[in-house]
C-alpha cells in the first residue's frame, strides 16, 4: 500500500487542473469588442468605448478586411493600439467616388430628413431599392456646393481613406 501525505496532495490536485483556454480571435468568429478609430489629429471616426460595444461576425463586411486581420489571433480580454499607416486601413482615395448631385436628389435620398446639406457634413443616402427588393444606404461626405446651391459634391470614400488610422481595441467575447 502507497501512502500519499496531505501535503502531496494538495499539490497534485493543484497542478493537475485543467489549463484556462482563453478564446482566441478566428477568421469566423462572432465576438464582441470596443474599438476606436482615429485620425492622425485624433479626432475620433469611430468610438464604441463610452457606450455600447460593437458585436458582429468577422468575415461579413462590418469591418474592412485589414482592421480584421488585425484582430486574427487576439485573445478574449486583449486591450490593444495599432497605428496604421496611410491607406493601410480604408485604402487610397478613389477619385471616382466623388460625385456631383442635385441638391434635390440628395434631399430626396437622405436616410433622415435635416437642415439643408453644408459643406462638411456626413449623410446617409438610401440607394434605390434593387431587384431582390433590398435597398442599401451609402454615406457620404459633402465637399463642396455649386456657386448657385443647386448641386453639391459628394464624397464617397471612407472619411479616413488615405489617411494614418488609430485602431484601438478591447476584445470582450469571442464566441
Amino acid at each position: 500500500m502507497r501512502f500519499t501525505s496531505p501535503l502531496r496532495l494538495a499539490f497534485s490536485r493543484y497542478f493537475a487542473c485543467p489549463p484556462i483556454i482563453v478564446p482566441c480571435v478566428q477568421p469566423d468568429s462572432y465576438l464582441t469588442l470596443h474599438y476606436r478609430l482615429s485620425d492622425p489629429g485624433g479626432v475620433d471616426a469611430v468610438n464604441t468605448f463610452g457606450g455600447t460595444p460593437a458585436t458582429f461576425t468577422l468575415g461579413q463586411g462590418q469591418l474592412s478586411p485589414a482592421l480584421e486581420a488585425l484582430l486574427v489571433g487576439l485573445d478574449e480580454n486583449t486591450h490593444t493600439r495599432f497605428d496604421l499607416p496611410a491607406g493601410a486601413a480604408f485604402g487610397a482615395r478613389i477619385p471616382g467616388l466623388l460625385r456631383w448631385v442635385s441638391r434635390g436628389e440628395v434631399e430626396r435620398a437622405r436616410e433622415y430628413p435635416g437642415p439643408a446639406a453644408q459643406v462638411g457634413d456626413v449623410m446617409r443616402l438610401r440607394l434605390p431599392t434593387s431587384a431582390d427588393g433590398e435597398a442599401g444606404l451609402l454615406t457620404a461626405l459633402v465637399r463642396e456646393i455649386d456657386e448657385g446651391g443647386d448641386a453639391l459634391l459628394l464624397d464617397f470614400n471612407h472619411p479616413l481613406a488615405d489617411c494614418p488610422t488609430t485602431f484601438e481595441v478591447k476584445i470582450l467575447a469571442v464566441l
